[in-house]
Parts: C-alpha cells; structure tokens; sequence
C-alpha cells in the first residue's frame, strides 16, 4: 500500500504490475536524458558570447536534431506497445469474480461457486481494530488465491464506477449496462488497497477495496465457510 512520503509506484504484486514499474523505470530515464542535455545546451548558449554559424543553419545538423527525437520516440513506443499487449491480453482464468459498483460499496459475486457474494462496506473508525487502516479497511475482504489466473468482471447498478487496485496494476471501469473484464496475478501473500477511482457522487472517497491473497489451501476453507 502507499505509505507516507512515498514519491515512487507501490510495490508491484503481480506480474504485469512489476512490468509497469519497469516501464517507468525506463521512461524516467530517457526523460533525465533529455532534460540534461537540453538543459546544458540552454546554459551554455545563456552563458557563452559566441554563436557556432553551424548551429544556426546547416542540412547535417537538422537531420540530426530531427532524427534523434523519432529515435527516442522509438524506444518509448516499443516497450509500451508490448506492455499494452500484455495488458490486454486474456488467458483462461481457473477464478472469476464479478464486482458491481454501486452508491457507495461493491458487491463481489464469485462466479464459479454457488451462493458465493457478499457486499463490502468501508469500516468506520469506531469499529477499526489497532492493527486496522483509516478509511481503506472493509468489513468483508475479497479472499483470492495467489499464483493463479483471477478474472474480474466489473459493471455497475447506478452511475459510473472504476475498480482500481494500483498494486495489482489493474484498473478496470464499472458501467451501468456493459460488463469489462481484466486478468491479473497475485504473485505473494497479502493485503491489497484499492479505492474507487472514478468520481461517482458524494461517497466516492468511501469505497474501498481490500484484496486479501492467501495460499489456494486456505482459500478452499474459506470457500467452504461461505458455501
């Protein structure tokens, strides 16, 4: 979860998340190169009395100056494309769970197993254990098994919706009257925090959503809890 002063992403908990910081990574570096170059040629010609008549007109250096940003275009574009793909990219889930956003909780509704659902509500301060989190903690965590392919469903009962888990790097819109889709991984145990992430009314900053992953062992207990 994001923790105070904390300027960089979460830490990744799945596979397409790690490879979303990765990218990050990379981008940040191109930009540090640009920005140092770009600022040392502004103070150098701030600072210097001289003009190079080559820098002011000339085909070389044109081409260069033209060419050089299509080729850092390039090295942007690639990973991204990639990424893109990989984030698009559906695989036979072994879990499903449908969540519906509505005025102001979710309800989870795991698809592949009779009588599964439950409505999450965002835990008041009063009711917050010790060890609990302010604003960010449910009454009802959705319990899923790491090291397996999860499908989430998402659409919505009233007005716009966006489930979003940025650990998970997965954020996917609730609509009224469409249903989206979104395959992520849990690669390790823990807590997971989400919010709502699309401005749906005068709750929108009390939806939260908690995502517990556990061993597949202990996800069969707790199914068999609830069924």
């Amino acid at each position: 979860m994001a923790t105070w002063s904390n300027l960089s992403l979460q830490d990744g908990a799945s596979p397409l998340m790690e490879q979303l910081s990765f990218f990050h990574d990379h981008t940040m570096v191109v930009l540090l190169l640009i920005t140092v170059i770009v600022g040392y040629s502004l103070s150098y010609m701030l600072t210097i009395n001289y003009t190079n008549r080559n820098m002011l007109h000339g085909h070389l250096i044109e081409t260069i100056w033209t060419a050089l940003p299509a080729i850092t275009l390039i090295f942007i574009a690639l990973p991204s494309l990639r990424l893109l793909y990989l984030l698009d990219d559906s695989v036979d889930a072994m879990v499903t769970i449908k969540t519906i956003g509505r005025q102001w909780y979710w309800s989870y509704e795991y698809s592949d197993f009779i009588d599964v659902e439950f409505d999450t509500y965002m835990k008041p301060e009063s009711d917050l254990e010790n060890e609990g989190f302010r604003l960010l903690d449910v009454d009802n965590r959705t319990i899923l098994p790491m090291n397996t392919e999860v499908r989430i469903l998402t659409s919505a009962s009233d007005v716009l919706h966006s489930w979003a888990v940025p650990a998970l790097g997965i954020k996917i819109d609730a609509t009224p009257g469409r249903l989206n889709q979104g395959t992520f991984t849990m690669n390790r145990p823990g807590l997971f925090f989400g919010q709502c992430s699309e401005i749906c009314g005068a709750n929108h900053s009390f939806m939260p959503i908690v995502i517990e992953s556990t061993s597949v062992n202990l996800f069969i207990k707790w199914l068999s809890k609830m069924m």
